[in-house]
């Protein structure tokens, strides 16, 4: 039977508590109902696997072209962007700025990213501890993509920064929404100065954005934004998935022997960190028309509230969700998003994650992780800090 009230909660999502650990209050809100209207923040939360999945491939109906975010501050400022976009236009946007990221494309990186994950797992194991966010997470996004993007120096010291605001401005309008203002305009300052194009390397990515407005095909006022999709939010994700896999590790030395073993758990490893620790928790969309939702009707114009992260532990779709299991098949996890809005850059990801596993694989027998310090943000799911130790293999 279909039911067209909203079951209700007055449950703050973005409460310091709230941040540090989320997951009982999203098993709270799947137990309730299918959509639950989450008073506070004025959208209606949508958290169960096959609900937000099915969301996800109907991107007609949860539209992206009113923003993503959950302000409409925020949302004016996505406008017209490729996150913000719905198709046709999205997938012209997505076919430029996706060129240097396809499953081809990134398997010729396989061996730059592997040499470099081998020489800085060198480093910082024969120091013996390290911090596995600055240290370790961080390296390979900004080592490795700034120089395939072909920015300059002044930008790479930068992007950490700007992918944190680029997260926070997308919550409600809280304290941290405005904290990242003048960090965001420091952002957009940058991408829309005139003389950025001269200084991006020649044969780099964002210099192909500009030569794609050349060809005719895109609008030169439509650079800067997509040029952004690569300096901020594609760096944090995989910076956060990175520490977590080492925190679970750390927490889990069974599972870190069973990948030693088997070395052909790796992938598995990666999807089933992503899955546990959602980088990204949720984004919002906004229903076009009236729409069915798990026997629940949403009205058109309701701005919903898609949680990656509490799909991602529903008890409906996962075996002992909360389980960080290297043998399960984590491939249907949301964590890189699905349909049309995936994430584009999650093959890098992998990748990235991947090499950084292999080289750890031979040289470590066990990780010992400190106290952890979390990154409070809106929009991201990630360490601000994480000491960890190695045992030599």
């Amino acid at each position: 039977m279909m039911k067209t009230g909203l079951a209700i909660s007055g449950i703050n999502l973005f409460s310091r508590d709230s941040l540090e650990n989320p997951y009982p209050l999203y098993k709270e809100l799947r137990d309730a109902a299918p959509v639950v209207w989450m008073r506070r923040h004025r959208f209606a939360a949508i958290t169960r696997f096959q609900d937000v999945r099915a969301a996800l491939q109907n991107a007609a109906v949860f539209s992206s072209a009113s923003g993503v975010a959950m302000n409409a501050v925020a949302n004016r400022a996505q406008k017209g962007t490729m996150l913000a976009s719905d198709d046709p236009r999205h997938k012209v946007l997505r076919a430029i700025v996706s060129r240097p990221l396809t499953p081809a494309a990134v398997r010729e990186l396989a061996d730059v990213i592997q040499r470099e994950s081998e020489s800085l797992l060198d480093r910082l194991v024969a120091r013996g501890s390290f911090d596995a966010v600055g240290d370790l997470a961080w390296h390979l996004p900004l080592t490795v993509v700034s120089q395939l993007v072909g920015v300059p120096e002044d930008a790479r010291t930068q992007m950490p920064s700007w992918a944190s605001a680029a997260f926070d401005a997308s919550g409600p309008l809280n304290w941290r929404t405005l904290r990242s203002i003048p960090r965001m305009r420091s952002f957009v300052r940058y991408i829309m100065n005139p003389e950025l194009p001269g200084r991006l390397r020649p044969d780099g990515w964002g210099a192909k954005i500009f030569q794609a407005a050349r060809r005719g095909e895109i609008d030169i006022a439509e650079c800067p934004a997509l040029l952004g999709d690569y300096l901020a939010p594609s760096l944090d994700t995989t910076a956060s998935a990175i520490g977590s896999v080492v925190w679970l590790l750390s927490q889990n030395a069974e599972q870190w022997d069973a990948i030693r073993a088997d070395p052909s758990r790796i992938p598995n490893a990666v999807l089933e960190a992503v899955r546990l620790e959602s980088p990204i928790p949720a984004f919002t969309r906004v229903v076009t028309e009236d729409v069915d939702v798990g026997g629940v009707i949403v009205r058109r114009g309701t701005r919903v509230y898609l949680s990656y992260a509490s799909a991602n532990r529903d008890e409906r779709k996962w075996e002992q969700p909360e389980r960080f299991d290297v043998n399960r098949r984590s491939i249907d996890q949301l964590g890189f998003g699905h349909g049309v809005h995936s994430c584009m850059g999650m093959h890098l990801a992998q990748l990235e994650i991947r090499s950084l596993l292999q080289s750890f694989v031979t040289r470590v027998r066990r990780f010992r992780a400190g106290q952890p310090r979390r990154q409070l943000n809106n929009c991201l799911r990630g360490f601000a800090h994480l000491p960890v130790s190695v045992e030599l293999a």
